[in-house]
């Protein structure tokens, strides 16, 4: 009987947020244009997530181009790639990663949301923690050369070069790096500009 009530209890804690779950009152056009109608603000005891499921392409499927123009995929198989940088050299620059492990908020009923929510959108993978570079030497749409360019980083995102000065921000502090113009990787532990602090804020009603 215990095991059935387990069981039990995520189904309804499911069915309970797809009956709270809010409905739009205005048509989507309504939001577009010079004026767009918003919709008034509502108070809601479960907040409406719509979550669009990670679906990658089929195999030989690409997106419809415009017309003259043609699509094919630069490169593919990336450890959930969030953020591209391109150097002047052409070369791109992407961000695999992650959000990092935070035990204390995978605990209770809203752990098993969350990791409900993370897993449809995809997210719910360790983090690569790399910087992975593609280069197309030859022009021709498709990165022949792939590297590790950074490693050991912690949920990496924003990427900026600023002279021979590589920053990325990691989750916890931006790091800057001394980067050599064509190099394809960088060995050296960087240096730490800042730590980034996130503080959690709780407001009533």
């Amino acid at each position: 009987m215990i095991m059935i009530a387990k069981a039990l209890i995520p189904g309804s804690m499911a069915l309970f947020l797809v009956a709270c779950g809010d409905q739009a009152k205005l048509p989507e056009e309504a939001a577009f244009g010079a004026n767009p109608a918003l919709p008034e603000p509502t108070q809601t005891l479960v907040p409406t997530l719509n979550i669009a499921p990670a679906k990658g392409w089929p195999k030989g499927a690409s997106p419809a181009p415009s017309a003259d123009l043609s699509v094919q995929a630069f490169a593919a198989n990336l450890d959930h790639p969030r953020w591209l940088y391109v150097l002047p050299n052409g070369d791109v620059l992407v961000a695999e990663t992650n959000a990092p492990p935070r035990p204390e908020d995978e605990r209770g009923i809203k752990g098993w949301i969350s990791r409900l929510v993370q897993g449809r959108a995809g997210a719910g993978v360790p983090s690569a923690n790399r910087i992975t570079l593609l280069r197309d030497g030859d022009g021709d749409g498709i990165a022949e050369m792939r590297t590790v360019f950074l490693q050991g980083l912690n949920s990496p995102f924003g990427m900026a070069l600023v002279g021979h000065d590589l920053y990325v921000a990691n989750t916890d502090a931006i790091m800057r790096f001394t980067y050599l113009d064509g190099e394809t990787q960088i060995k050296g532990p960087g240096e730490k500009v800042t730590e980034r602090r996130c503080e959690r804020f709780f407001f009533k009603g």
